[in-house]
């Protein structure tokens, strides 16, 4: 049978249920994923004078082709986009200025030094989002930024992050679209901390001085984003889920939750529904943890197929800003752009041909027994043959058709670097 085919019978099946699959593939048409540029380089940037991986964070792997110039990263990037369907948006760090041989120092940074960045996305049809690094240099090596007891680095790091809200919204002002700019810390101590309160005090301090620079929310949005530790911040993190989720309750700022940044039993599925109960909106960091905060490929577990049916049943589309945070040196990294986003639209798309609402219907009613047998039972619907017809309409590889792609793109692009 054809994808057409398939399609159509797909189509009867899931409309027993009152699931209309054509509504819902138009519906999925307009749900950008970011996808995260760090993936290609694995998070090294393209500073001058670039600095040693640092801040909790490790990438494994010397699989051959890494991007090493911007240039390199956008044509991986547009590779990865065009095995993709649908229009999405890149997330930007600011070790990914392009500043032409001159060392910028970080809180130097301005619009211009991206602006190759976003002639880009204007000729890809892309948004941009945007992240202050605040790891991999020197004022960081230490383990403290925005907490730090010298107030000359502290405002070193708070001069950073307003210059990079005023990129972030010189983004969205440009480009037609909202950018998210997040700020992540690695601030914290490898060992039983004597004071939990005064770095926090220091840290609230500095984001509220941060965030006294207005910036104009139809272009820019900002966010905090929590870690529960990292390597060398083991016993103690500053900037915690507790502290970050009170601050933006408080400040009106969105509360960026990371799947990997909880504790091994904690699901950010399980949150989001409380979060967006007090938030009008919510961000999201996709990845996969495997025992520890590892940023693994995302895959079509358990756990992603959750977050998406609680973005998906609570009409949170439009609510939910996702985005994804992995970075694998150990495989071919365009394909792992093409592997982790793929499966997030994959988790919609499932979450979106179930029938959320009877569900819901019978929890209310008491209904344990027939909920939890059609919940089980629409695991194996033919969802599969909605996602091969949505790719084919998209005009991107069905199934593993990509791969081919990937090998042809290693050996004549990647393999030469």
């Amino acid at each position: 049978m054809t994808i057409k085919e398939n399609f159509e019978l797909a189509k009867q099946t899931y409309a027993k249920w009152g699931v209309d699959v054509e509504e819902v593939v138009e519906k999925l048409k307009s749900v950008p994923i970011s996808i995260h540029c760090w993936q290609g380089d694995d998070v090294a940037g393209f500073e001058v004078n670039q600095n040693e991986l640092s801040g909790g964070i490790d990438v494994t792997g010397n699989y051959p082709g890494k991007a090493t110039n911007a240039e390199e990263l956008r044509s991986d990037l547009e590779k990865a986009l065009s095995l993709i369907p649908g229009k999405h948006r890149v997330n930007l760090h600011a070790i990914y200025a392009e500043t032409n041989g001159e060392v910028v120092e970080r809180d130097q940074l301005e619009p211009k030094h991206f602006e190759n960045w976003i002639k880009w996305a204007k000729d890809n049809g892309l948004g941009l989002d945007y992240n202050p690094t605040l790891f991999s240099h020197p004022k960081a090596d230490d383990g403290l930024t925005l907490s730090h007891p010298s107030e000359e680095i502290r405002e070193f790091w708070i001069n950073h992050c307003i210059g990079s809200r005023k990129i972030g919204e010189y983004f969205g002002r440009e480009l037609g679209t909202p950018a998210l700019t997040n700020i992540w810390i690695p601030d914290g101590y490898k060992d039983i901390p004597s004071d939990r309160l005064t770095p926090r005090k220091r840290l609230k301090e500095s984001l509220d001085k941060i965030f006294a620079v207005e910036t104009d929310e139809r272009y820019n949005l900002d966010a905090v984003e929590s870690k529960v530790f990292g390597i060398g911040s083991e016993s103690y993190v500053v900037g915690s889920h507790e502290f970050y989720l009170n601050y933006a309750m408080k400040n009106n700022k969105l509360c960026l939750l990371d799947t990997g940044h909880y504790h091994p039993t904690e699901t950010v599925s399980n949150k989001i529904s409380s979060m967006l109960l007090f938030s009008e909106k919510l961000a999201l960091h996709v990845s996969r943890p495997v025992r520890w905060d590892s940023d693994h490929v995302v895959i079509f577990d358990d756990e992603l197929r959750e977050i998406a049916l609680e973005i998906v049943r609570n009409d949170a589309l439009d609510r939910v800003i996702i985005g994804l945070d992995f970075f694998d040196a150990s495989i071919n990294r365009v394909a792992a752009w093409t592997i982790g986003t793929r499966n997030m639209i994959k988790a919609l798309l499932n979450a979106m041909l179930v029938p959320n609402e009877y569900l819901k219907q019978l929890q209310e009613e008491g209904n344990f027994t027939e909920r939890l047998a059609l919940m089980e039972e629409f695991k194996t619907y033919p969802f599969g043959a909605v996602w091969d017809y949505y790719c084919e309409k998209m005009g991107v590889p069905v199934r593993e058709a990509w791969l081919e792609e990937i090998r042809s793109y290693e050996a004549e692009v990647l393999s030469k670097r």
